[in-house]
């Protein structure tokens, strides 16, 4: 059975044979659709590119319906549950398998090495508003590395790109600290690298004047799971991002600097955030049923539930309620962890969400955990951009390694004016 598209255009009567590959078509072969020989050809109108692929990818794997999730052909599940570390994860996804074990002891050492930032680095964290939103900072802070290493304009060098690789990964958790201390007008403490990668960060996080802190064995875990859960997401908004910026050959800390921008915003990274304060407003069990009522009847939005892909339970929502129970262990339970169960509950037996296919997705319980943790709400971007940034490198890898691919430059359908004629000011 061949494998064709055949379209015939009503306008013409004429018909066409479209090659089709892995259930697609490319879209510059509708340009021969015509109607006159000078016709630029038929486009496909697709807004937020709902229905489009740009990209042939081996790193992240998605079946919305059928809630999977894989790094490399790796369950999510199987990864959240077995890695030992964020870094182990953050291999997988650069080099598209896990390490063994001197392979994994390489990487984290050569991502240890670059932990540290320059002392110029530390005064331009300092130089922001004392009151400095942290996700501003941090964005701010990883732009301006390009200043500091001019070798990372070489992408095409592996061994130069592989730096980079090391230093963005190793520095994140710096930058992303010394930005949460500075908004709070905490002394920056700096690495300690005879720590894991997450337990350096909450080092570096919490630790105020202690000669030694000592990470709770409970949070490192949690962070380094959720970690491995926010590591990459397919082509998401961030990433796509990542990977138009990057097509432009620009260096990594540009491109990453863009990406965690658009995580910024309330509808990708943001929404946990929007989560707690939802739950803030309910206040009770008691008030839950209400809300519902007037979630059916349009006058509000359910914060965490449903998903852009997901037409299932969210396989990383199902992880981090488990994570929960462990975090609340140790902190006491979270009054808000009642609601949002009774939210959860009430969802998935009503025929309004079911029908919606409104299941809980990965934000629903992550915002929980971090304010548990003892996060500040306005820092969860920085904590969503931390370990992604692996995810970004990955795709800012395959797409500038990927022969077909050139700077992107959607089309677009011009619906403006035309042959307009210019009148002086005076008569207009």
């Amino acid at each position: 059975m061949p494998k064709t598209l055949t379209i015939i255009d009503n306008r013409t009567g004429k018909k066409y044979e479209i090659p089709v590959e892995n259930d697609t078509i490319k879209a510059a072969d509708l340009r021969q659709i015509k109607i006159r020989d000078d016709d630029f050809g038929m486009l496909s109108y697709d807004p937020a590119l709902m229905n489009t692929a740009a990209v042939k990818s081996r790193i992240t794997f998605i079946d919305g319906d059928k809630g999977i999730l894989e790094y490399r052909g790796y369950p999510i599940e199987q990864l959240a549950e077995n890695s030992t570390s964020y870094l182990e994860v953050a291999y997988l996804l650069i080099n598209g398998e896990l390490p063994n074990k001197q392979q994994l002891e390489a990487w984290r050492a050569d991502i240890k090495r670059h932990t540290f930032i320059h002392e110029n680095v530390k005064k331009l964290t300092e130089g922001f508003r004392y009151d400095a939103h942290p996700m501003g900072t941090f964005i701010s802070t990883i732009a301006a590395l390009t200043t500091f290493y001019p070798d990372a304009k070489e992408i095409f060098d592996p061994a130069m790109r592989l730096t980079q690789i090391h230093r963005l990964i190793g520095k994140a958790t710096t930058i992303a600290a010394f930005s949460y201390c500075h908004s709070l007008g905490r002394p920056l403490v700096y690495p300690a690298n005879e720590l894991s990668y997450t337990g350096n960060f909450l080092n570096m996080m919490f630790k105020i004047g202690e000669s030694r802190y000592d990470v709770d064995p409970v949070f490192e875990h949690a962070l380094t799971v959720l970690f491995i859960l926010h590591a990459d997401h397919e082509q998401n908004c961030s990433t796509n991002v990542m990977r138009s910026i990057g097509s432009s050959h620009v260096d990594p800390y540009s491109a990453v600097a863009g990406a965690a921008a658009a995580l910024w915003g309330p509808l990708h990274g943001g929404a946990n955030e929007a989560v707690i304060r939802m739950l803030d407003e309910i206040g009770s069990v008691s008030n839950v049923s209400s809300i519902i009522n007037d979630v059916k009847d349009g006058k509000r939005k359910l914060m965490g539930f449903g998903h852009r892909v997901y037409k299932n339970y969210d396989p990383r929502a199902k992880v981090i309620k488990k994570l929960a129970d462990q975090v609340f262990a140790v902190t006491g339970r979270n009054r808000k962890l009642d609601i949002a169960l009774e939210l959860e509950r009430i969802a998935l037996e009503d025929e309004y969400f079911i029908k919606r296919k409104l299941y809980p997705n990965v934000d629903f319980y992550s915002g929980l955990i971090y304010e548990t943790m003892g996060f500040r709400m306005n820092f969860f971007p920085v904590l969503f951009a931390i370990p992604r940034i692996a995810g970004w490198l990955a795709h800012w890898q395959e797409h500038i390694l990927d022969l077909e691919q050139k700077i992107t430059r959607p089309r677009q359908v011009y619906i403006g004016h035309r042959g307009k004629t210019w009148l002086p000011i005076d008569k207009r």
